[in-house]
C-alpha cells in the first residue's frame, strides 16, 4: 500500500499548477473543497467533543503522518495546540531534490482547519514563520 507521504510532492506540483493557470483563489478554492469534502471526521469530532475532539483528531493524523510533534490541551484556558518539531509533509518537500516546494505549501493546513473550525466557534491561529523548518504551531480557542 502506497503511504500518504508518498504524494506529498504531487500535491505541491498540483498547488503551484492551480496558481500558474488561476490565481492564489484557485489554489484556495481546491483547499476549501478538500476541507468541505474531506474533513467531516474532524467536524464530528469537534462537534461531539469540543476541543476534546481536536485531540483525537490530530492524535490519529499526526501519529499516522509518523510526525514530530507535541499537542496540549488547556481545559482550563479554553486551548488546544500542536507544536510540530518536524513536519513529515514539509520535511519530505524540502529533501527532494528533483522539486521546488510550492512556495505557500504551509498555508493549506491554516485554510482547510480554519474553515471546519471557525464555523463552530472557534478561532484557528498557526504561526508559519519556521515552515522553512518544517516547523510550525495550531492553537484553537473557543470565539470570545
Amino acid at each position: 500500500m502506497i503511504s500518504c507521504t508518498e504524494f506529498i510532492p504531487a500535491y505541491s506540483e498540483l498547488f503551484k499548477y492551480l496558481e500558474a493557470k488561476g490565481d492564489i483563489e484557485a489554489v484556495d478554492d481546491f483547499w476549501n473543497y478538500l476541507s468541505d469534502e474531506f474533513l467531516g471526521n474532524l467536524r464530528d469530532l469537534v462537534l461531539q467533543h469540543g476541543l476534546r475532539g481536536c485531540w483525537l483528531y490530530w492524535n490519529h493524523t499526526l501519529n499516522e503522518e509518523a510526525a514530530d510533534f507535541t499537542m496540549s490541551i488547556d481545559d482550563e484556558a479554553g486551548e488546544f495546540r500542536i507544536d510540530m518539531h518536524y513536519c513529515p509533509s514539509m520535511g519530505r518537500l524540502m529533501s527532494t531534490k528533483h522539486i521546488v516546494p510550492y512556495h505557500d505549501y504551509c498555508r493549506h493546513c491554516d485554510v482547510l482547519y480554519r474553515r471546519v473550525l471557525e464555523p463552530l466557534g472557534f478561532d484557528a491561529v498557526s504561526d508559519r514563520t519556521e515552515c522553512h523548518r518544517a516547523k510550525c504551531s495550531f492553537v484553537v480557542r473557543p470565539k470570545k
